[in-house]
């Protein structure tokens, strides 16, 4: 049978799209081009992926996300992501990216390995945090010196596994980061449940507000439930427990710290309790999927709102947010 081998069609020319203009939206010239890779770009909507040139204009500066060859004026997308304009300044922000810390955030992370005199935390980040043992409290507010004893019964403290709230203290060239937890406010978790959502670094979720952590006056005669935002998008939700010695001086806080804050046992939660932390959970889920930002008051708002559905609901109290019950909740959030 013989074979025919046709020739090659000629690829179609490009269509100009509508919105190329001299004038961008927001200020600026665009960034005109013939060829389809240099292409005007909407900033807020368009997408960019590795490689792809953003503009080849010199009076644009680059930004994160992007690069520029050596002996070319062409600025080339590093990421797949967004493009922003800020002046002069074009960056690609992730669609979706690894945490990178920043000095001071707050953070929830995991213990992975145990060291001699310190411990590896997962935050999210590329590289695994370091919590040393000199920048954590010891049983008793005891201000001295590490010993050997103290490398020797380090796992008392954290061990593997182990979930806690700390503080970005600094940072190091390979993009690491220090954390202690010397304040009250930080330390072992229990009593609660954990969850992972985007965090900053992807552009949505968490971000860095006023608050990151707070205490909630929970539906139902449930109590109060703590609320940990950590910025990396790890979140903790638990029930909320009385600092022993909570009125001490500020000068002499540090002596409330007894060898139960390293505690590993979980307190007795009522199920009361339980049930509007998995309604805290449920709001924050349906956030996160609405491409919503998650803060103190979006979740506050959001968790009224889906007390307001349940008790509109017939039957039995359900801390259940999906389908019909979850788009009646969104409505309502973002009605006026």
């Amino acid at each position: 049978m013989a074979i025919t081998i046709l020739a090659p069609a000629p690829a179609a020319p490009a269509k100009a799209r509508d919105n190329l203009s001299d004038d961008s939206d927001d200020g600026g010239v665009g960034l005109d081009d013939e060829r389809p890779a240099k292409r005007a770009r909407r900033f807020s909507e368009d997408i960019v992926t590795p490689g792809e040139v953003v503009t080849d204009d010199p009076q644009w500066m680059r930004g994160h996300g992007t690069f520029v060859a050596s002996g070319s004026t062409e600025i080339v997308a590093a990421v797949a992501g967004t493009v922003q304009k800020t002046n002069k300044l074009l960056s690609v922000r992730p669609l979706r990216a690894r945490y990178t810390p920043e000095i001071g955030d707050l953070v929830v992370g995991r213990i992975i390995e145990v060291q001699s005199k310190r411990w590896k935390v997962d935050v999210g980040a590329p590289v695994l945090a370091g919590l040393p043992l000199s920048a954590i409290n010891l049983p008793g507010g005891i201000l001295r010196k590490r010993t050997e004893t103290d490398e020797l019964q380090i796992r008392t403290f954290f061990s593997e596994g182990d979930l806690l709230v700390a503080e970005v203290q600094s940072l190091h060239q390979d993009g690491s980061a220090s954390l202690h937890t010397r304040s009250l406010k930080y330390g072992k978790l229990r009593n609660g449940v954990f969850m992972s959502v985007t965090g900053t670094g992807g552009g949505g979720g968490v971000v860095r507000a006023r608050r990151q952590v707070w205490t909630m006056d929970a539906a139902y005669g449930a109590g109060k439930v703590d609320v940990i935002l950590g910025v990396n998008g790890y979140i903790w939700i638990s029930k909320h427990v009385e600092v022993a010695g909570a009125e001490t001086a500020i000068t002499r806080m540090e002596e409330a710290v007894s060898s139960t804050v390293y505690s590993s046992q979980n307190d007795e939660i009522a199920p009361e309790t339980r049930k509007e932390i998995a309604r805290i959970r449920g709001v924050i889920t349906l956030l996160v999927d609405e491409g919503l930002r998650v803060d103190e008051d979006m979740v506050t708002k959001g968790y009224e709102t889906a007390v307001i559905v349940d008790a509109e609901e017939q039957g039995e109290s359900s801390a259940y947010l999906g389908g019909t019950r979850g788009k009646k909740v969104l409505s309502l959030l973002s009605g006026p």
